[in-house]
């Protein structure tokens, strides 16, 4: 198939389609987008603030809260700004160099929110199951080897992914989605795409599938020693329900979007779009306030914070 066209032909210029429709409706959109984008830089911006600033806050959990906070921080950053330019002037082109870019800042920070998540479940279960040795585990020059390797693994997963998604010939160039996801660029091409699902599904299992089985084989392990200890041991049980809120929201999520892509029932863009937004925005505004609601730490720090600001006020 890919022979048929001319090599001249393939597209290196598209069209982010997003959110069809009249552009009047379309520049109703810019409001909620605008507001939930505001929401969830302001929120994320805050609780780094709220954690670096404060000496008592720096211990491994708070620090891997900060790390999920400038996760979601910039997941947004790299779409949101060029979807509400979309909404409201319509300038919905984008190139290739620019599409991979986004790609690839998007699908690296995104399978750092299970990384960041499995890196708090080794941190509950070094606290509950061997506290004697805790702060021996969470040492940092200890701990960098949970760091480095997937740091390494998701980064060469996902520039495979750009890297193959970029060699294609490209025979269409409207992108039915409102950013550079990888199934919905590689559609486009030409010629085959085995290769380039192959990888792709690779990079799911490899990375948030791999992540969250770790983190529920932790629990596990947790669940069962908290039980063994007896009732002095619950207590501890309790910093896991935020994490445990967190994975479950997160996973519900992450498993929509992917398989709105990969099952076939004719959805529609915007209902694909709706479903990468809830994924990709929602944990956004949702993990820094569950955080800073649950963790007890965090929330009298804010609390504090708040308060003087209305006795200077």
């Amino acid at each position: 198939i890919m022979d048929a066209w001319p090599r001249n032909t393939t597209y290196t210029d598209f069209i982010l389609v997003g959110f069809s429709g009249p552009q009047e409706w379309r520049q109703l959109l810019f409001i909620p987008f605008l507001l939930i984008f505001l929401i969830a830089v302001s929120a994320n911006l805050f609780l780094m603030f709220i954690i670096l600033s404060q000496r008592s806050l720096h211990s491994p959990m708070c620090l891997l809260i900060c790390a999920m906070a400038f996760v979601d921080l910039s997941i947004p950053i790299f779409f949101v700004p060029k979807l509400l330019v979309s909404l409201l002037y319509n300038l919905r082109h984008i190139s290739l160099l620019g599409c991979l870019v986004q790609m690839f800042f998007m699908h690296f920070f995104g399978g750092f929110q299970s990384t960041v998540l499995l890196w708090m479940a080794v941190d509950r279960y070094y606290a509950i199951c061997t506290p004697l040795h805790y702060n021996d585990y969470m040492a940092f020059s200890a701990f960098l080897k949970f760091i480095i390797i997937p740091v390494l693994r998701n980064a060469v997963l996902v520039l495979t992914v750009v890297c193959l998604a970029g060699s294609l010939s490209f025979c269409q160039h409207e992108i039915d989605h409102c950013f550079c996801e990888h199934m919905a660029l590689v559609t486009l091409a030409c010629g085959t795409i085995r290769m380039n699902n192959i990888v792709g599904l690779t990079t799911v299992f490899c990375v948030p599938m791999a992540d969250f089985l770790l983190i529920a084989a932790s629990y596990v392990k947790i669940f069962f020693s908290v039980f063994k200890s007896g009732k002095s041991s619950r207590k501890a049980l309790n910093t896991c329900v935020t994490h445990i809120i967190v994975i479950f929201v997160t996973l519900i999520l992450a498993l929509t979007a992917f398989l709105s892509y990969r099952i076939n029932y004719n959805m529609s863009s915007n209902s694909h779009s709706v479903i990468s937004m809830m994924y990709v925005l929602f944990p956004s505004c949702f993990n820094p306030i569950i955080y800073g609601v649950r963790t007890k730490e965090i929330r009298q720090q804010v609390m504090k914070t708040l308060n003087c600001g209305k006795v200077v006020s």
